[in-house]
């Protein structure tokens, strides 16, 4: 039997939303803009939107997507908090630790990045 529209709703607001670590890559120059947040496709769809529309607030991000257009770049999620069943247990903190691992490994700064700096949690 086909769910109901109702059903589908329902189950869309009852459905908890995804903390994790993601990145837009430029293909051209591998440089990466990273970030993190308790609820991952709410900025992955606002950035996409931003810069589609010319008014990311990231300058160096937004001319080299002028520059070298969507096509050069990719909307990559890197890592999803895994929730734990565990007294405790906080998906703010674990996030924060993703997000020191993540911003070690890629060091998405200069030449290698557009992050000014590491604060790369959005809400």
């Amino acid at each position: 039997m086909k769910p109901s529209v109702q059903d589908i709703k329902r189950e869309y607001r009852e459905k908890k939303p995804e903390a994790g670590i993601f990145q837009i890559r430029n293909t051209v120059n591998g440089k990466v803009f990273l970030g993190s947040s308790l609820n991952l496709h709410g900025p992955l769809n606002s950035h996409r939107f931003m810069l589609g529309i010319g008014s990311h607030r990231n300058k160096p991000l937004q001319e080299e997507w002028n520059k070298f257009g969507a096509g050069a770049f990719v909307f990559e999620i890197l890592e999803k908090v895994k929730i734990k069943d565990e007294p405790g247990f906080d998906v703010g903190d674990e996030l924060t630790l993703l997000e020191q691992i993540w911003i070690e490994k890629l060091q998405p700064f200069g030449d290698k990045g557009y992050n000014p700096d590491d604060r790369i949690r959005q809400a």
